[in-house]
């Protein structure tokens, strides 16, 4: 059983990772680091924050996230503002043209995966996959 739950692991981790790559190729992110990406997604997801405190959550020295922070700005994608509890702070947050960036590369990303599912899988394959989606979120909840 032991053997079982390896190559089960093995092969969907392999699956999911090809399907992350393929995903990944149909938003416009191929000027944007990991890093990067990571720190955008981090924004969205909390809100604005200190380069320090990005710096922390994304477990980087303050300095590295300086350099990424900067990228982003020249980007256009994050802008800073005065932290109305302490002034001496700077608050990082998306721009609008950030998330509009960010909404068309996961509307590209959702259309994609749609129309691959409706014209790869039969109707059957295709109740399977919901029938599995449970169980996977089960595995990513960790």
């Amino acid at each position: 059983m032991a053997d079982s739950g390896v190559s089960l692991a093995q092969a969907l981790r392999q699956v999911v990772s090809r399907l992350r790559r393929r995903l990944r190729e149909q938003a416009d992110v191929s000027d944007l680091t990991p890093s990067q990406i990571s720190v955008l997604l981090r924004l969205e997801q909390e809100g604005p924050l200190t380069t320090s405190a990005l710096a922390r959550v994304e477990v980087m020295r303050p300095q590295s996230m300086g350099t990424i922070v900067t990228a982003l700005q020249d980007l256009g994608f994050v802008a800073g503002s005065s932290d109305p509890s302490d002034g001496r702070q700077t608050l990082l947050s998306l721009t609008e043209r950030c998330r509009v960036w960010i909404a068309e590369g996961r509307a590209a990303r959702q259309d994609w995966l749609a129309r691959t599912i409706a014209s790869r899988l039969s109707p059957d394959e295709q109740r399977q996959l919901a029938a599995a989606l449970p169980l996977l979120d089960r595995l990513a909840e960790g």
